[in-house]
């Protein structure tokens, strides 16, 4: 991890999505170019997005799938359609950290950060599922506009992941 991980309280936030399932072997491959498909879609319909784009991974299976969605935050509902998903981000306590650096090292940000919740004694809004972990909101946020930033080292990156409301 770059940063010192910290509690933060979010907002509910609308977004729109695409949905994919992914492997751990092809998730660079699969899911960025959906990234693109969502900003595409909200410039057809002259929507700018509320923040940067992000990643939301619903269902986590390290051996098998995971179920992701290449997202952006918007400013107010909107109705998706055959291709693109509407939803809403949870309200709530998130625990977050900001990393810098190449995306292949966000595993290893990822392990700090759910290192550092058990040592707090904190839970996730997570469950076990036959199908693997599934998350009530765990994001990777991009903050790094890589058109703008081409150095992939320099890239920064914000983990939110929601902690249980019990």
């Amino acid at each position: 991890m770059t940063g010192e991980p910290v509690i933060i309280e979010r907002p509910a936030q609308p977004y729109v999505a695409i949905r994919t399932l992914s492997t751990m072997q092809t998730l660079g491959l699969d899911v960025p170019p959906l990234n693109g498909e969502v900003m595409g879609w909200l410039g057809q319909r002259s929507v700018a997005p509320a923040g940067p784009p992000f990643w939301k991974y619903n269902v986590i299976d390290m051996e098998r799938q995971l179920e992701i969605e290449a997202g952006s935050p918007i400013a107010a509902a909107l109705p998706g359609d055959d291709r693109v998903l509407a939803g809403v981000l949870p309200a709530g306590r998130y625990a977050s950290v900001r990393h810098v650096g190449h995306p292949d090292t966000l595993v290893g940000a990822v392990a700090a950060l759910l290192d550092w919740a058990k040592a707090q004694d904190l839970r996730w809004d997570a469950e076990e599922a036959p199908d693997g972990e599934r998350w009530g909101c765990r994001l990777e946020i991009y903050h790094t506009d890589p058109a703008v930033e081409p150095d992939m080292t320099k890239w920064e990156t914000e983990l939110c992941f929601r902690l249980s409301d019990a």
